[in-house]
């Protein structure tokens, strides 16, 4: 009926390894999406971007999703993105450190406020700024999008991309994780009787 103690502790460290990585998946405009009438200044106070973190943009056709220089960004310029998507619903993974830039790419919306800047710090937890999107931000982008994870992840790479840049990600939640560790204890735990 008991578990091995060699089991056990290697359940303990699986588990207390996955919490740093966990990753937090924000939801640009939070209910009303990547659309015109948005405030992205406000939704961007308080929040904290880091590496691993992920943005999903949620928006109706007639819009796009373009990544952008800061120059492109501060000027609402279109044509010269870094990514771009317009397939409704897109993820973007934060993986590196600096302010990333966005926008949509149909003429007259960025000036319109359909643009944000986003600043991503460095190693896990340190507390990061972000950039309102109303203003000029002042550090260059300089990454591009890759594969994002999914809502609250295991920092698991997706291989899953059907855009460049781009990505609907298919990994492991914790949720998960802590389901299919419970199943597998309480099998253990069975087989020991």
């Amino acid at each position: 009926m008991a578990i091995s103690g060699g089991g056990l502790v290697c359940l303990m460290a699986i588990l207390c390894s996955a919490v740093p990585c966990l990753a937090t998946v924000y939801t640009v405009g939070d209910a009303g999406g990547w659309a015109l009438g948005s405030d992205y200044t406000s939704w961007t106070t308080g929040k904290t971007f880091s590496i691993g973190d992920s943005l999903v943009f949620n928006y109706v056709s007639g819009h796009t999703l373009d990544e952008v220089s800061a120059s492109d960004y501060k000027t609402c310029t279109v044509g010269n993105s870094i990514s771009t998507d317009n397939s409704g619903s897109t993820t973007v993974s934060l993986n590196t450190a600096g302010t990333h830039y966005f926008i949509c790419g149909v003429i007259g919306h960025c000036g319109s406020g359909m643009k944000l800047a986003v600043t991503v710090t460095g190693g896990g937890g340190g507390g990061a700024t972000t950039s309102p999107s109303g203003t000029s931000p002042t550090l260059p982008s300089s990454s591009t999008t890759s594969p994002a994870p999914p809502t609250n992840t295991l920092c698991t790479p997706s291989i899953y991309s059907t855009v460049p840049g781009f990505s609907s990600s298919r990994t492991l939640s914790p949720f998960m994780a802590v389901v299919i560790t419970f199943v597998v204890m309480f099998k253990l735990v069975l087989s020991q009787v």
